[in-house]
């Protein structure tokens, strides 16, 4: 019983010290044409995040949504012209901002961009 009780606090605390990333975000990176903004819609529960990420080829849903404290990682998988783009994003959350780390499969190595919170919805 005690053993139990341990583990549901270790549990509640960890809740407690997710990083709070429900909400709109934004962040501008530079693309071939000049810089380019990404908007992302996130929801975190727990430690499963869902959401979406929208960008100059519309609205994609991620994948593999996690929280660990102010850590969270998703993949976001678009198709153009028949290809297939993976992209797997790393971030870690301070207040109102999250430093990305973002690798797509197959286009060289990873790029650093930093959201910022629009709205907390």
């Amino acid at each position: 019983m005690k053993l139990r009780l341990a583990l549901l606090s270790c549990l509640i605390a960890a809740v407690a010290f997710a990083a709070d990333v429900t909400g709109k975000w934004s962040y501008e990176m530079q693309g071939k044409n000049g810089p380019q903004t990404a908007n992302m819609n996130l929801k975190a529960d727990g430690a499963k995040l869902t959401g979406t990420v929208s960008g100059r080829g519309g609205e994609t849903e991620i994948s593999d949504g996690k929280v660990d404290g102010d850590t969270i990682s998703f993949t976001v998988v678009r198709e153009f012209n028949g290809n297939k783009f993976v992209t797997k994003y790393n971030g870690k959350v301070s207040g109102d901002e999250i430093k990305f780390t973002m690798e797509t499969e197959g286009k060289g190595g990873p790029r650093e961009v930093t959201a910022k919170r629009v709205s907390a919805t």
